[in-house]
């Protein structure tokens, strides 16, 4: 990441090697900018303290809630999932995501487990 040099997306994205395992590609106050490939269903979770936004840039992402019907967001489209709603997102074929979330939020929120990925600034 070009500390105030211009962020190319599709370059970021090609340099994630997994499937939710989320790129840091910029900062804002005290959010990350991350990118994130989505590929098949990720885990049930919530996030208690903090929304969680989710702007698709390629492909289609289903939103699961449990609370709620399913958002589906195609190319261009945003969703911003309240605090405390649990929620899951899954994809039936790779998906490219912008994420904005506070610094220190974990991906998989208060579920944990093998998909809990580490920050980590491409």
């Amino acid at each position: 990441m070009a500390a105030g040099g211009a962020v190319n997306l599709a370059a970021a994205l090609a340099r994630l090697d997994a499937p939710y395992r989320p790129g840091i590609v910029g900062h804002y106050n005290d959010n990350k900018l991350a990118v994130v490939k989505v590929d098949g269903e990720f885990v049930w979770h919530s996030h208690a303290d903090t929304d969680d936004f989710f702007l698709v840039l390629d492909g289609r992402l289903t939103i699961q809630l449990r609370d709620r019907d399913d958002v589906v967001l195609k190319a261009g489209e945003l969703y911003v999932v309240p605090a405390g709603v649990e929620h899951c997102p899954k994809a039936d074929a790779e998906c490219h995501v912008l994420l904005i979330e506070p610094r220190g939020t974990v991906n998989t929120g208060d579920a944990g487990g093998p998909l809990t990925a580490p920050e980590r600034e491409l």
